[in-house]
């Protein structure tokens, strides 16, 4: 990216595996000089606790990292003057977690309190979000309301998005604003 895309929102979508998360973290390194990183996920159990580390290896000294599974909203205003720019993974992580603490009504209400953030926002955001509407429709009615929130703010975002990219097998296809790649 450019100098001239610095302050752009950018979504990375993609499923499991995808590459989405390395993509985004180096779209972020080409455009920023002190990235920040706005990390969703809890260390929930041993497996998790190694994708985290793993993720954390992979990331260089000049990345700062905010930790926030919930008040996605107040991190991003807090990390904004901390680096030149935010690279959120992973949404669909956080929608999880709401969506299993505080139900739908949390989510609705912390999936506006996010957009609200991320129109306000004054510097270059990279989100990345998996792309869950591609499979089969899941079993049980949680995971079907996951499902749906997903592609709810999915869509919400990247009409707010100066670019979307979709991501498979590491490869990316721009979806909106083909710039960016």
């Amino acid at each position: 990216m450019s100098d001239a895309n610095q302050g752009r929102l950018i979504l990375v979508l993609g499923g499991a595996r995808s590459g989405k998360s390395r993509y985004a973290q180096q779209l972020a390194e080409r455009a920023w000089s002190r990235p920040v990183f706005l990390a969703t996920a809890e260390v929930t159990d041993e497996e998790m606790g190694a994708r985290i580390a793993k993720h954390k290896a992979a990331r260089d000294a000049r990345w700062q990292c905010v930790e926030e599974p919930f008040d996605l909203a107040g991190a991003l205003a807090r990390a904004a003057g901390q680096g030149d720019g935010v690279l959120l993974d992973c949404l669909t992580v956080w929608l999880g977690n709401v969506l299993v603490k505080e139900g739908a009504a949390g989510v609705a209400a912390r999936q506006q309190a996010l957009l609200a953030a991320v129109r306000a926002r004054t510097g270059g955001l990279i989100m990345v979000s998996n792309e869950v509407g591609l499979g089969i429709v899941p079993e049980y009615p949680l995971g079907r309301e996951f499902r749906d929130f997903a592609g709810w703010l999915n869509q919400a975002l990247a009409a707010e998005a100066d670019a979307v990219l979709f991501i498979a097998a590491g490869l990316p296809l721009a979806l909106k604003g083909a710039a960016y790649l």
